[in-house]
């Protein structure tokens, strides 16, 4: 089993999980929280109710994980439950970047390794292969991984661009199609540098891997978990803003069943 040093969630055991206030924006219900590790708590115990819920009534869950520096606090939460039926969940994730290895320090299939396959030992994890020498063979068998196995519940961040996975504005609502490739704006790289994974602009890959927006939202159950001072403008525009591929977010508001978790940082511009 792979040791992680604890975090404060894990450290105490009196960090609350209950919102100072919760608000309703269209069909999404929003909670806020005092810190960024309250958040990453009580995200983690509605993801893993809904996972016992899921498990128990079809013998199995199967779960879209987000990655990035706004997951750290759910991700650091989640394993520190023990009670979750984790051999009856197969995991998926959202999106890599073209041409890396699993191996580099920036993939995302390590970092969700890194961070939970590796501790709580899911019954399947399923990355993508960033460094396909076949991109299209990599697209059909990704889709095709998720037709067999249809996923319950997402969990997804927001990017300051407003972009889901890596579907940067203008996103597109209507695809079809289940996964494919897109070039970065330099927004999205630019939060790549800032967020420390890459020295300079033009180290971070142009090119990504990602589920569209139709397949990150064709789970019954999406947790969006937003926390960060540098979200609070994306924040905004997702929830007070128009529903437009120029702020992809802003999509969440149209589905059942969206719950999104803010700190005080990335509720900042919602207003009273």
């Amino acid at each position: 089993m792979r040791s992680y040093p604890l975090t404060p969630v894990e450290r105490t055991l009196k960090v609350s999980t209950r919102p100072i206030e919760s608000k309703t924006f269209d069909r999404i219900t929003v909670h806020i929280f005092q810190s960024n590790e309250a958040l990453g708590r009580s995200a983690a115990e509605h993801f893993g109710n809904l996972v016992t819920r899921v498990a128990h009534e079809r013998r199995r869950a199967v779960v879209i994980l987000a990655t990035g520096n706004s997951q750290l606090t759910f991700m650091s939460a989640l394993r520190a439950k023990e009670d979750l039926p984790w051999s009856r969940v197969t995991v998926f994730h959202m999106d890599e970047y073209l041409g890396i290895s699993d191996q580099n320090p920036v993939s995302f299939p390590r970092y969700i390794r890194e961070k939970l396959v590796d501790y709580v030992h899911p019954a399947a994890f399923y990355p993508i292969r960033g460094d396909t020498s076949d991109v299209e063979q990599e697209l059909k068998r990704y889709s095709d991984l998720l037709r067999e196995f249809p996923p319950d519940i997402c969990v997804l961040g927001i990017g300051e661009n407003g972009h889901l996975a890596f579907n940067d504005p203008p996103a597109d609502f209507q695809t079809k199609e289940v996964i494919h490739v897109v070039t970065l704006d330099e927004r999205c790289r630019l939060q790549q540098v800032n967020e420390g994974h890459f020295r300079r602009l033009d180290h971070v890959p142009r090119q990504a891997i990602t589920l569209t927006v139709p397949s990150l939202l064709a789970a019954k159950y999406v947790v969006a978990v937003v926390p960060e001072a540098r979200k609070a403008s994306a924040v905004k525009a997702a929830l007070l803003g128009p529903v437009t591929p120029d702020c992809p977010a802003s999509i969440l508001r149209t589905k059942p069943n969206v719950t999104m978790y803010l700190d005080l940082e990335s509720a900042s511009l919602l207003g009273k």
